[in-house]
């Protein structure tokens, strides 16, 4: 199995998650999605030197996690190659910021440190909030929430094909692969001389794949939008998972959790 293959395994696994049938996956994906959108956005209001704050904030995508039966080691496997470009983001921090903040021991800490790591918090408590949010909720049931929010259709479109059809175009690439190294048997990776014919033809296979995909839109009924998946109206435990969830939210927020914690054991 070649690197894209197994592209193409990990997102049937993706889908696979999001047919599972636990008390997260049944709620209304409008109520989902609304709430990791207030995740996000107090997330990353915390100020940059607010580390000790932040911390608590992971409390919230760790129990959804273990509601939703799913393992918080799959999100991270899952996520291993955009967490590192996340990471990297406030790597210059300490270069810039080079005031000690806080002293630890005999060790000054520099508020480029912290604030390096606050900003790394940040990015993963959001992507883990994105993961699960994708891991609970079919695509089609997503994009019809976002539909139900007034989102433009256009937009939605090109999310909904977006997700659906990257597949095809990896599929394609496997194939070019595997022909590839079956002429040139032996060597590792593509040659760097045949990068631009392989691109080029990588390109004309996906515009020919799109024309034949788009015919069997058009044979199916499309016309300049989709009929998106059929969700149930939203009841009563959506609003209260909604609700209760933004409450917990902003209680991780603005009342110093970490603080309250370390005043009970101090004592």
């Amino acid at each position: 199995m070649n690197k894209m293959e197994k592209a193409l395994h990990e997102l049937a696994e993706m889908d696979d998650l999001a047919a599972q049938g636990s008390p997260i996956h049944r709620l209304h994906p409008a109520a989902k999605l609304l709430s990791t959108i207030a995740y996000i956005i107090l997330t990353v209001s915390f100020h940059k030197y607010d580390l000790t704050g932040l911390m608590p904030m992971l409390l919230g995508p760790v129990l959804l996690f273990q509601l939703s039966g799913i393992p918080v080691r799959t999100c991270f496997y899952k996520l291993r190659i955009v967490l590192p470009l996340v990471m990297a983001v406030g790597l210059f921090n300490p270069f810039f910021d080079r005031a000690p903040l806080l002293q630890l021991g005999t060790v000054a800490v520099s508020g480029g440190v912290i604030s390096m790591l606050t900003l790394m918090l940040k990015g993963v408590f959001c992507l883990m909030a994105s993961f699960l949010l994708m891991a609970t909720t079919p695509i089609d049931s997503l994009c019809a929430a976002l539909r139900k929010l007034h989102v433009p259709g256009l937009l939605v479109t090109l999310l909904l094909l977006t997700y659906r059809y990257v597949g095809v175009m990896t599929e394609e690439l496997a194939v070019m692969t595997d022909a590839y190294h079956l002429r040139a048997p032996g060597q590792k990776g593509i040659q760097v001389s045949a990068w631009g014919s392989f691109l080029g033809q990588l390109l004309l296979r996906s515009m020919d794949r799109a024309q034949e995909l788009y015919a069997s839109m058009l044979l199916r009924g499309y016309h300049d939008h989709f009929h998106y998946a059929d969700i149930r109206p939203f009841r009563l435990p959506d609003g209260l998972y909604l609700g209760g969830s933004i409450l917990v939210f902003l209680l991780l927020r603005f009342v110093p959790v970490a603080a309250l914690l370390g005043s009970l054991f101090v004592r």
